[in-house]
């Protein structure tokens, strides 16, 4: 069967970036956004971690936004997301200060106009742990348009997490294909990869690999940007 649909990971694939380094600012700054607000930093990294291990256990019952409050209030108590409209504001206001922490490439806009030249769909398939607003932020990162994309994962509109392969089927079931006809490129062997479990082609970007296990990845069609590129423009050859 035929790819008819690039499902592309975002962070560390279409926007380079060393992801402890992203953390590091993005808590920093977050931090000292609430400190007024009396959020003592140490507790509230923690209870943020807290909150995406809850989106990262969703059993697609709820949204990963409610997941997220859920986990995040076992430690602030209900009264915790009253505080929402100040995490919003610090993503409205201050996120674009971590920019600083993630590279670049123009070969993220090339790569998504070469999906486009070849008649194929694209979409975000990014783990949907951040709110639209942060997501939409990496999209301009990377020097893209949400408008590029048919589809982008937030965690409004998601109910389960990468690598979870329920994440994958709800994204192709939004799009209305089959995994047969999907390709997904990422930079995450556990997160990304596990994709092809569910029959999609794969492509594992090296730039930024993350690859905790040290799995072999050899076993994936894997290279640089140049090398993804080429892999676009021959997809279908032997189709």
């Amino acid at each position: 069967m035929k790819v008819t649909t690039v499902l592309f990971d975002l962070d560390g694939t279409l926007l380079p970036m060393d992801m402890n380094e992203f953390i590091k600012a993005y808590f920093g700054g977050l931090a000292r956004r609430l400190a007024p607000l009396g959020y003592e930093p140490q507790k509230l990294v923690n209870s943020i971690w807290q909150g995406t291990a809850a989106m990262v256990k969703n059993d697609g019952k709820t949204t990963n936004e409610e997941r997220f409050w859920q986990g995040f209030e076992t430690a602030y108590g209900k009264p915790a997301r009253q505080d929402e409209e100040h995490f919003a504001a610090y993503y409205r206001e201050d996120f674009d200060k971590v920019r600083t922490s993630c590279g670049y490439t123009p070969a993220a806009r090339k790569i998504v106009d070469t999906v486009k030249a070849c008649g194929l769909r694209t979409a975000l398939a990014t783990n949907p742990i951040f709110p639209a607003m942060a997501t939409e932020r990496r999209i301009a990162w990377a020097g893209l348009s949400t408008s590029d994309f048919e589809l982008y994962t937030t965690y409004e509109n998601s109910r389960f997490c990468k690598p979870n392969p329920d994440y994958y089927l709800d994204v192709m079931q939004s799009l209305g294909v089959c995994p047969e006809e999907c390709l997904m490129v990422g930079n995450d062997v556990e997160e990304d990869m596990i994709a092809q479990t569910l029959g999609c082609r794969v492509f594992l970007l090296t730039d930024c690999l993350i690859n905790p296990k040290g799995a072999d990845i050899s076993v994936y069609p894997n290279g640089s940007y140049d090398d993804l590129i080429a892999f676009i423009q021959n997809l279908n050859q032997d189709a």
